[in-house]
């Protein structure tokens, strides 16, 4: 058994990958022969990924606020507390918060060979992110 308490500082998402203010905090990190990783991702309202795929897939679970999310071609989904979203491996995806609220995951993934989890895409444009708006109700 290994405790690890809290040490780690909350991690600014990067403006290459998120649109808006995202924070990250990290629950699990590949290690030793472990593939796995996890982090709470904090979203501010209307911050979102960019698109992205997962060379395992993904699965996130909403634990806070107002949630959006899609799958290229897909509608926009609204995700709320104990959602639970997986994403097929490959699968070119975005998530993040209502334009009004905060939204709050836990985002699940395995790393590939080479030690990636994510390979990251272009932005989620306006109008994209805007077809699924909602007010949170």
């Amino acid at each position: 058994m290994q405790i690890t308490r809290s040490s780690l500082d909350t991690q600014h998402g990067s403006g290459d990958w998120f649109t808006g203010d995202v924070f990250i905090d990290t629950i699990a990190a590949p290690a030793g022969t472990s593939t796995f990783g996890a982090a709470a991702v904090h979203f501010t309202p209307g911050a979102r990924t960019a698109w992205h795929t997962h060379p395992h897939g993904q699965t996130i679970f909403v634990t806070e606020g107002v949630g959006l999310c899609q799958r290229e071609g897909g509608p926009v989904e609204v995700i709320r507390p104990g959602d639970r979203v997986f994403f097929e491996p490959g699968e070119n995806h975005w998530h993040g918060a209502a334009p009004n609220r905060f939204m709050v995951h836990i985002a699940m993934q395995q790393n590939d060979e080479s030690g990636s989890p994510v390979t990251w895409g272009r932005r989620v444009t306006d109008d994209e992110y805007a077809a699924g708006s909602t007010d949170g109700s």
